[in-house]
């Protein structure tokens, strides 16, 4: 991939021209087996696309700064492609330590171009949620998601918080956002909300296990069941008996 093009916008057309031309119909209509809704896939294999985009990136940095990278992956994380969307995180992975409250608020946009959970995943996890472990202050923008009549960002106030649970951090926002989003009907939500509480308990098992004992009785099963992965069988079924 090159970058003869000058602009954000150009160079965004012609990594998606890349990417159009790089893929595998055949791992594309693959793709389609893990979503539930239709998408769009040009067939790239994670770890090829993310190689590709990381030696883009150094590139694409070298000869024009992170700002340009940043507004190429703003323009990629607008297309309707599941790549495009996957190249744009790949962009910005592990760059975190480099963005402030301006790149958090453009990331907080984005929730809103989000088509799967894909998007949703690589966009929360990977970007936003190291960013809200980074600077706290961030988490009243987490509870404002949690009401949000978007599955995405309601989904997105779970998955925020899974680095500060790795760290063993946000237990008390944790167990209060739980709560505000336990009967979330949406299993998207609900996915969101178990795999927040699995790493508590995976990092933080003292607290959390009596957490969700207190909470068995009006927790969907999806949510206690994902919760209790990491758990000895002894507490799981503990907490499943509920």
């Amino acid at each position: 991939m090159t970058q003869s093009k000058t602009t954000p916008a150009e160079v965004a057309s012609q990594f998606r021209r890349a990417l159009k031309d790089g893929g595998s119909a055949e791992h594309g209509a693959g793709a389609q087996w893990f979503f539930k809704d239709e998408i769009k896939s040009h067939g790239w294999r994670t770890a090829n696309l993310r190689r590709a985009t990381v030696r883009f990136r150094r590139e694409l940095r070298k000869e024009h700064g992170l700002d340009f990278v940043i507004a190429v992956a703003d323009q990629l994380f607008s297309g309707t492609v599941l790549e495009e969307k996957a190249a744009a995180v790949f962009l910005l992975e592990k760059l975190d330590r480099e963005f402030g409250d301006r790149e958090f608020k453009l990331f907080e946009s984005w929730l809103d171009r989000i088509g799967n959970w894909a998007d949703h995943d690589g966009l929360v996890h990977c970007l936003i949620a190291p960013m809200v472990a980074a600077k706290p202050a961030r988490m009243k923008n987490v509870f404002r998601w949690a009401k949000s009549a978007n599955r995405w960002r309601r989904r997105a106030a779970c998955v925020a918080l899974i680095r500060g649970a790795r760290a063993r951090m946000f237990f008390s926002e944790i167990t209060r956002l739980s709560d505000s989003v336990l009967e979330d009907h949406d299993d998207m939500v609900q996915k969101g909300l178990g795999w927040l509480l699995r790493e508590t308990a995976k990092f933080d098992a003292k607290q959390t296990v009596p957490y969700l004992i207190k909470i068995r009785g009006r927790a969907p099963r999806l949510v206690l069941r994902t919760a209790c992965e990491t758990l000895p069988r002894a507490t799981r079924k503990r907490i499943l008996a509920g």
